[in-house]
């Protein structure tokens, strides 16, 4: 007979825990037993996908992790960079995409609070939170509800804990209908003297649970995170957490008091699998076991079994190991805080998790088999590339209606290039966000230096609370941050697409006039179990470990979300693209420096930093329409390949860009990303409504198509603004850089007066665009608002 067959548990019941039958032979095996109910549900959560990545890991072991900045990489609760001066950041992404669509507030808030409590369990006070959120089409009647409730959940937490949120992106797709990504990243500043480590040490030292009471809410929850979503999990709300900011405000300043004593060894938050995940990976990383009695828990309801206390995934929870004798000391900090703080276990010799309850074991496993020697899947890759991107790739711009320099024709219709601006303008991936972030508070700490839309990054001023030596009049440094992810690319070349997310959150910085530093990332992705959904899955990995190689930016930990699918009434699953969202952190010494993206003052030079689209080849990383904005909006396609990536160029044209600024030559810089230059020189103007006069330098007939020199879409550009005094000197610099030919820097044209318009000549006499700031900014501004009306 087989061990499913002898089994207390029926087949649905061990797959409603996330495990496959081959999974639960194993733990019987593991066990020389089978497991009783809460020890099932334990193997589930920590061998959910969530929790142990089994897809994924082999996959991520091509990253580079490791640096002159990086104090901690991969396995803890976030990642560490020295800023020098005595300055460490900790810093962490991750998902919270599951519960988003179910219950949108409740899961958006908790992504936050989760995200937050990574960083202060470190010992840093956290400084600012990004995100990246993406939704389906505002056509849908599903997207309103979800996005209102996630921004309205994101919005709540963060003002409410005292965080500014500072940046981040929003794209709107249909492949996102039902299925939202919520990825929440934050930075703090270290302020304990040393970092705060998760592996238990000390066998008899007490553990401590501290923060909020268990209840029932988010059982379960990265068993659920781990799965497709369906009619059924729609229903599934006791798997979304209940967050409460007021209460994190006050754990994280007992937490940050409790480390100053120097009388904690470890600690480790209770996001995802609770006290399971706790109890598990403190002990597995500590090479010892921990012994908790769940009667010692403090609690919200009464009633609960072993299985619902292993389980919740409460918010606002903590475990700590604390030398021993030293207890009493901590709890009069926490319960001065006004939060729970109680000897619940101890640390024992044996690798071991023992949960005791009412005075006998509930469950007793091997620590390593839940924190770290878990099931690894290595799945085969696909050896070509799927039939959908071989279609997309066969793809020709000649496809398309022949264009002239005032338009294109589309259904024996003229469409103007100042209605393409416009309508650009007005697609809710490329609009002003501002709809979203204007209720976020994004000053509070009052370190904030760019506010949201002021520049590619967000830049926050790196303040110490604590004193760092004797420096008076000492000027600190700033962190630049960005999040991105142009997801259409990676869906049509995960490979290259991946690739340019890293250059294009380095490009960010760059703007801004910070060096990259260090990299985190979210790997959103559908099923790995489907063959085209790995070979995205691994191919956006190779893109990414080679382009964070490329930019000197180790990745210090993330998050992986697999399973981004919905399951329609048939079963049939409709996945997600594939969205590797990179947030990237890097140094600006100076804050006074911090460099935003639109134009400054009338009669400042324009220059174009890169391959001008009329000048693009092969060798270069070329710029096409292909897997463009202008391409999916104007002519409802998705096609083609995505730009190539030529990391050389990447690195010239970036490291040009922080010269400048940090020479005082460069007033404004702003990449050229979606929608290409013409939408570039739009954005440019909007902030300060100073419009600019622009003269490409063409003939009438150009040798390319005018929509892929004016939407055309690539890499390595960058728009940047020179008052006239700085002119000399910084085309000596460029002409040392690259020479006279003016290969990779072109003169584009002046800045001119408020409230002027955006004027694109293709030569003195030839004029492709030109439209009045006003109805610039009008289509820009409230695009979002108008779908919401």
């Amino acid at each position: 007979m087989s061990i499913i067959a002898e089994s207390p548990f029926s087949p649905e019941e061990i797959a409603s825990e996330g495990l496959k039958p081959q999974e639960y032979e194993e733990i019987y095996q593991r066990l020389g037993r089978h497991p009783n109910k809460a020890e099932l549900g334990m193997f589930g959560v920590m061998w959910s996908e969530h929790c142990c990545y089994k897809n994924s890991r082999p996959l991520l072991s091509q990253f580079p992790t490791s640096g002159d900045r990086i104090l901690v990489g991969p396995g803890e609760n976030a990642g560490v960079v020295d800023f020098g001066d005595g300055i460490h950041l900790a810093f962490k992404i991750e998902s919270h995409n599951h519960p988003s669509a179910i219950e949108p507030f409740q899961g958006a808030a908790t992504g936050v609070g989760g995200i937050l409590r990574d960083i202060f369990t470190m010992g840093a006070r956290p400084i600012a939170v990004l995100n990246a959120l993406r939704f389906g089409s505002l056509e849908d009647p599903r997207t309103r509800p979800i996005l209102l409730g996630v921004v309205a959940g994101i919005s709540n937490y963060g003002n409410c804990f005292g965080v500014p949120t500072v940046g981040g992106d929003v794209y709107f797709d249909p492949h996102y209908n039902g299925n939202p990504l919520v990825n929440a990243m934050a930075i703090g500043i270290m302020e304990t003297p040393e970092i705060v480590k998760s592996g238990a040490a000390g066998i008899g030292n007490p553990v401590l649970y501290v923060g909020s009471t268990t209840g029932r809410d988010g059982m379960g929850g990265a068993s659920f995170a781990s799965s497709e979503l369906s009619e059924e999990s729609i229903a599934d709300r006791p798997a979304v957490q209940v967050g409460d900011p007021f209460l994190e405000k006050s754990l994280v300043e007992a937490c940050l008091e409790a480390f100053k004593t120097g009388a904690v060894v470890a600690a480790q938050d209770m996001g995802a699998a609770g006290i399971t995940c706790s109890t598990s990976e403190m002990a597995a990383k500590g090479g010892v076991g921990i012994e908790l009695d769940l009667d010692l828990i403090p609690v919200r309801e009464t009633g609960m079994v072993p299985y619902e206390y292993l389980l919740s995934e409460s918010q606002e929870r903590m475990l700590f190991v604390v030398h021993k004798g030293r207890e009493s000391e901590l709890i009069e900090i926490f319960h001065r805080w006004g939060l729970q703080a109680v000897v619940a276990g101890k640390v024992i010799p044996e690798a071991i998790v023992r949960i005791l309850f009412k005075g006998e074991t509930a469950a007793e496993i091997p620590s390593t088999a839940l924190a770290d020697n878990t099931p690894i899947y290595h799945r085969e890759l696909m050896s070509e590339p799927p039939e959908y991107a071989q279609t997309a790739w066969a793809w020709s711009p000649e496809s398309l209606p022949p264009t002239t320099a005032s338009g294109i024709e589309i259904e024996n219709q003229l469409v103007t290039w100042n209605q393409v601006l416009l309508n650009l303008l007005d697609t809710p991936s490329i609009a002003s966000k501002s709809w979203v972030y204007r209720q976020y508070d994004h000053q509070v700490q009052n370190n904030t230096i760019i506010v949201p839309g002021g520049a590619d990054a967000a830049v926050v001023r790196l303040r110490p609370q604590e004193p760092i030596g004797n420096n008076p009049g000492k000027i600190w440094p700033a962190v630049a941050a960005t999040v991105d992810c142009n997801a259409r690319h990676v869906y049509l070349d995960p490979y290259e697409g991946a690739k340019a997310v890293v250059a294009e959150a380095a490009r960010n910085l760059s703007c801004v006039g910070a060096e990259p530093v260090a990299v985190t990332d979210n790997l959103n992705f559908g099923s790995p179990e489907n063959s085209i959904g790995y070979w995205q899955l691994a191919q956006a990995c190779k893109g990414i470990s080679e382009g964070c190689k490329a930019f000197s930016t180790p990745v210090t930990g993330g998050n992986v979300s697999l399973y981004n699918e919905t399951l329609d009434a048939q079963g049939k699953p409709q996945g997600i693209y594939p969205t590797p969202v990179v947030g990237m952190v890097g140094l600006l010494p100076d804050p006074a420096l911090a460099c935003g993206q639109s134009w400054q003052q009338p009669g400042d030079l324009i220059y174009l930093l890169g391959v001008a689209n009329w000048l693009a080849d092969e060798d270069h990383g070329y710029i096409t329409l292909g897997a463009s904005e202008y391409l999916a909006v104007v002519h409802n396609l998705v096609a083609g390949k995505p730009p190539r990536v030529d990391f050389d160029l990447e690195l010239q044209v970036q490291k040009v860009c922080r010269q400048g600024i940090g020479n005082g030559w460069v007033r404004s810089a702003h990449d050229c990303a979606e929608g290409g230059l013409a939408i570039a020189l739009a954005e440019c103007c909007i902030g300060n409504r100073l419009g600019a006069t622009i003269n490409l330098g063409l003939t009438s007939d150009p040798g390319q198509r005018w929509d892929t020199i004016l939407f055309g879409e690539g890499g390595a550009r960058i728009l940047v603004s020179v008052p006239t005094q700085h002119q000399q000197a910084w085309e000596g610099y460029l002409q040392e850089i690259w020479g006279s030919d003016r290969q990779f820097w072109h003169p584009l044209g002046t800045v001119t007066a408020v409230d002027s318009s955006l004027q694109i000549l293709a030569d003195d006499h030839t004029g492709l665009i030109e439209v009045n700031l006003s109805e610039i900014a009008d289509r820009y501004n409230y695009a979002i608002e108008r779908r919401l009306s």
